[in-house]
């Protein structure tokens, strides 16, 4: 079979990939109806059905799945040597898609990338903020942020900030009405601010160590947010106890502000780095966002 051309199989990844013609079609500029037409257009040539569809969703047969696994990466393989074509400018350009959590966003993409940007207007930044672990392949994300020890061993790894360390803090006002904890145990007594994650049913437990030995409490409290900014703010607010980055509430603290407990059972993390693929071709604005973040000690 030969093809004047490819943009059936692009539709159709772009269906497979997204689970949803209304989403491909917003990605692709084209009708909803249009790409219905060139998918069963590619069926009805290639005599088996590539996808099933349902009310509610849209995924691929055995078929589709093989030839996704198949032509996907191929297609990927041919934007990332065409971005690469870029090298060949004076400048660097392109656009470069990240995935992170909202305080890895806040705390080292944006200080870090926005005085870098100035001298490159011809590189864009493209930041997704998202708590999920996602796929950075299948969503065809440039690199992603990660704690060190959650990056996937495949991965090419760049330590871009330092270790980490969690607060759990409250109000002078909160605790003039409740004591403070002693023990992480301690918490399940107090009202506190919880962070439910995309990818979790349940709040996340609260996670502390002390001498080398890991304890894990579930809290309870009147509010539950799935970002961090908002939990910080709850917190000021005297709802509770909250359990954040050091790094954002260190005025607070020096302010008074907040007060600070159970200092001695936070333990330090490994920090945020960036990571991608290693078989990516890597463009000269890709490189130059790699060294603009890289952790300098």
């Amino acid at each position: 079979m030969e093809y004047e051309n490819f943009n059936d199989l692009l539709a159709f990844v772009a269906v497979a990939r997204e689970g949803s013609f209304t989403r491909a079609a917003r990605q692709l500029g084209v009708s909803q109806s249009a790409l219905s037409h060139t998918i069963r257009g590619l069926e009805t040539r290639l005599g088996i059905r590539l996808l099933t569809r349902t009310t509610r969703s849209v995924s691929p047969t055995e078929a589709g799945l093989r030839l996704l696994n198949t032509a996907a990466p191929r297609f990927d393989e041919i934007t990332q040597e065409l971005a690469s074509l870029n090298d060949l400018r004076d400048k660097p350009a392109g656009t470069i898609r990240i995935t992170a959590a909202e305080h890895a966003a806040n705390s080292v993409l944006w200080p870090k990338l926005s005085a870098l940007m100035h001298d490159y207007p011809d590189v864009k930044i493209d930041i997704n903020v998202d708590y999920s672990m996602t796929n950075i392949v299948s969503q065809r994300f440039d690199a992603g942020l990660r704690l060190g020890d959650q990056v996937e061993k495949d991965m090419i790894a760049v330590r871009i900030g330092p270790d980490l360390r969690m607060a759990v803090v409250g109000t002078p006002e909160y605790f003039s009405r409740h004591p403070k904890p002693r023990t992480p145990h301690d918490l399940q007594k107090h009202s506190c601010i919880n962070l439910r994650l995309p990818t979790h049913g349940n709040p996340m437990v609260w996670e502390f160590e002390k001498n080398g030995t890991p304890l894990n409490v579930r809290v309870e409290g009147q509010w539950v947010f799935n970002s961090t900014t908002p939990r910080l703010r709850a917190a000021l607010a005297a709802y509770g106890l909250a359990c954040v980055p050091e790094d954002m509430v260190t005025e607070h603290l020096k302010e008074g502000t907040l007060v600070r407990v159970l200092r001695e059972w936070c333990p330090a993390y490994q920090g945020y780095h960036l990571y991608y693929p290693s078989r990516r071709q890597s463009s000269q604005a890709f490189q130059l966002v790699v060294e603009a973040l890289r952790h300098r000690t």
